[in-house]
């Protein structure tokens, strides 16, 4: 389970995050609300234990150590932060990747076998940048999974490359779903996405909601 209670980040002026609790139970997708993109990229870098709070706490699976949670989670397409570079080809950005897992945690093979295995060697020679949002989501969550440590994905706004939650819906359902592993997920998005019946939260509110493994049918029907 991840979960955080009364979340704040001082920011310049204002409040860069305003107080702000929730929870997800293991296996569950969970969408937060998040206002404006310095809102979002603030809660994702906190729950992915990428930044200290200036007060509140994240645990997961009811530790409470940043480094704990660091290690667990992927940070996954925040913009400025982990998006990938456009100039990168595909083979390059899988390569790169692949190479700061931790070796006892590092898939067995190299880009090309890794894309081979995922079935995604057509894209080796193309650049990030002419990759389709969704192919472009699909491919971020494969390669944050390679990393066999982490159970827990933090999603900064993957709804800005489309705004369909058609478009990026599916992909982050199917994080959760279909790894050999259990995974939470948590995606940070400027909107929650009309006719979304699973579990939402809201940047600012101290309210936390519960996100369950029930949801998944709910996004697959």
């Amino acid at each position: 389970m991840l979960s955080a209670e009364t979340l704040f980040v001082k920011g310049r002026h204002s409040a860069l995050l305003p107080p702000t609790s929730l929870e997800v139970e293991s296996g569950g997708l969970l969408l937060v609300s998040g206002g404006d993109q310095s809102t979002r990229t603030a809660l994702a870098l906190v729950l992915s234990g990428r930044m200290r709070p200036t007060s509140g706490t994240v645990e997961w699976r009811s530790n409470a150590r940043p480094k704990q949670l660091r290690r667990h989670s992927a940070l996954v397409d925040s913009p400025e932060v982990s998006e990938p570079e456009r100039h990168f080809r595909v083979r390059d950005l899988v390569a790169e990747d692949l190479s700061l897992i931790p070796r006892r945690n590092r898939p067995r093979t190299d880009a090309a076998g890794w894309l081979s295995d995922a079935g995604l060697s057509e894209l080796a020679p193309q650049w990030i940048e002419e990759l389709a949002p969704a192919v472009r989501l699909d491919l971020l969550v494969r390669l944050a999974l390679a990393d066999s440590a982490v159970e827990l994905l933090v999603f900064d706004s993957p709804d800005r490359h489309d705004a369909d939650a058609g478009i990026w819906l599916p992909a982050l359902a199917g994080s959760v779903s279909s790894s050999s592993r259990p995974v939470t997920a948590v995606a940070v998005v400027a909107q929650i996405p009309p006719g979304w019946t699973g579990p939402a939260a809201y940047a600012g509110t101290g309210a936390a909601a519960l996100a369950t493994a029930g949801v998944l049918e709910e996004v697959s029907a």
